[in-house]
């Protein structure tokens, strides 16, 4: 039950930071902010949202929840394959080139956590109704 409530407030807050990054990018290509300030305000979250995703992955496979933990997989080996790229965080003199690729991301992300989010709602009802 724990579990549960922890990864709906992590999954909301990932939702709200996906959001975040997706405005920003907009902005940028809008020309509303330049590029060395977008990556300092990006860059500085890249890492704690990595972590902080692993550890609610971990935890799900440590407690034998293997559908949340499924789930989790696809977006933990994404980030995985960009940390080891050396590609997990943004560099201002290539975020023009390849803005339409970090925006699709971003939407993608915002889907996953809004899929996610919904997803342990119902796996945290069933655990109380089966209680």
């Amino acid at each position: 039950m724990f579990l549960y409530l922890m990864s709906l407030l992590l999954c909301g807050g990932f939702m709200c930071l996906s959001i975040w990054q997706v405005i920003n990018f907009v902005d940028m290509e809008a020309d509303y902010m330049n590029p060395i300030e977008l990556c300092q305000s990006l860059n500085a979250w890249v890492v704690p949202e990595v972590m902080a995703h692993g550890t609610l992955t971990l935890l799900f496979l440590l407690t034998g929840e293997w559908a949340c933990f499924l789930v989790n997989v696809p977006l933990l080996a994404w980030n995985g394959y960009k940390i080891s790229q050396k590609r997990h965080l943004y560099d201002p003199t290539v975020v023009f080139r390849h803005l339409s690729e970090y925006k699709r991301e971003g939407f993608i992300k915002v889907g996953f956590f809004f899929f996610s989010f919904f997803f342990y709602l119902y796996c945290m009802i069933s655990s109380l109704i089966e209680a």
